[in-house]
């Protein structure tokens, strides 16, 4: 399948990754509908300031919601499904709305998708699924391990994309992202916060563990990944990681921002920004063996240049961020 002149709905679309996604499918001929969340001001998110506004259809609704999930589907082709609740902290808080979301969400795209016979579902995954590795790198085999409610709705997610695929022939395939960062990223995430407390002035920057280690990709490279996946009919029913193949702590990736943005600092771990200690992933190193095989992905952005590009965006967007603040 090629993407090229397909009608594509994209769920998340006014997000981070979504809004990259969204911007990607139209360079690569695509005719894009963007799912955003109904919102009283109408707005569309990170589409706001697209440079390809003016050729997207915005549909309006709630992920939850079936019926507003299955009218947005009408006459669509593909659908790239990314909308969900994304911040393991406020999982912790509220398992229950990411219930709602990640896993009733994922059942409204499926069952509307089934009904109205659309070509082809791809479903997001996270790396998160994995929890601590058991082994290096991780492949598409690796043990699911729940190690918070975020988690443990995305496993259920995937599972329900894969029996619609066993039970009822449903078109999906999974993609399974390890850490993407770049311009958009929500301040919750950990390069957002290094990156804005160093530009708000501060010599000491407040994180919390320090030593997991996270593959690191740029949301380019993710995005293309995702394409890549979408077009490639050997990869229907199955699930595929995106990463770098790379790993740094927590502490490293601090260390090496601050050098980017040649400023010295000193890094105080705060409690409140800890996990609970089951909870934590200690290790997460991508095996994109699977990716590479079936498709000519290759990343493009050295850890260094996607951190240097994704300071370039944040140094005039800063007035967005509350680096004083800890997102949960």
């Amino acid at each position: 399948m090629k993407i090229k002149g397909k009608k594509v709905l994209v769920t998340g679309a006014g997000g981070f990754i979504g809004s990259h996604l969204v911007e990607r499918l139209i360079e690569r001929g695509a005719k894009v509908k963007a799912f955003v969340r109904y919102n009283s001001k109408n707005n569309w998110g990170w589409l706001e300031t697209s440079p390809y506004k003016d050729e997207i259809e915005i549909y309006t609704g709630d992920i939850r919601d079936y019926d507003s999930v299955k009218d947005s589907m009408k006459g669509i082709e593909v659908i790239f499904h990314l909308a969900a609740l994304i911040g393991i902290p406020y999982s912790y808080i509220s398992p229950l709305a990411y219930i709602k979301t990640n896993i009733e969400g994922t059942y409204n795209v499926l069952q509307s998708a089934r009904e109205l016979g659309v070509e082809r579902v791809i479903h997001t995954s996270t790396s998160e699924v994995y929890g601590t590795a058991k082994y290096v790198p991780i492949d598409e085999s690796h043990p699911l391990q729940p190690q918070s409610p975020y988690s443990a709705t995305k496993i259920s997610a995937d599972n329900i994309a894969l029996s619609f695929y066993n039970a009822f022939n449903l078109p999906v395939t999974i993609v399974r992202p390890f850490n993407t960062y770049g311009p958009r990223q929500s301040a919750r995430a950990v390069i957002p916060t290094i990156i804005t407390q160093i530009m708000s002035g501060k010599k000491q920057i407040k994180l919390g563990n320090l030593q997991p280690t996270r593959d690191m990709n740029y949301v380019i490279d993710t995005v293309n990944g995702f394409i890549k996946i979408a077009e490639c009919d050997e990869l229907l029913g199955e699930v595929t990681n995106i990463g770098s193949g790379k790993e740094i702590s927590i502490g490293d990736l601090a260390r090496l921002i601050s050098q980017l943005m040649g400023v010295e600092v000193e890094i105080e771990q705060e409690e409140q920004r800890f996990r609970p200690e089951k909870s934590e992933v200690e290790r997460l190193l991508c095996d994109n063996t699977k990716l590479k095989k079936f498709t000519d992905w290759e990343p493009k952005y050295s850890l260094e240049e996607g951190l240097n590009e994704t300071i370039k965006w944040m140094s005039s967007h800063l007035n967005m961020y509350k680096p004083e603040v800890y997102n949960v």
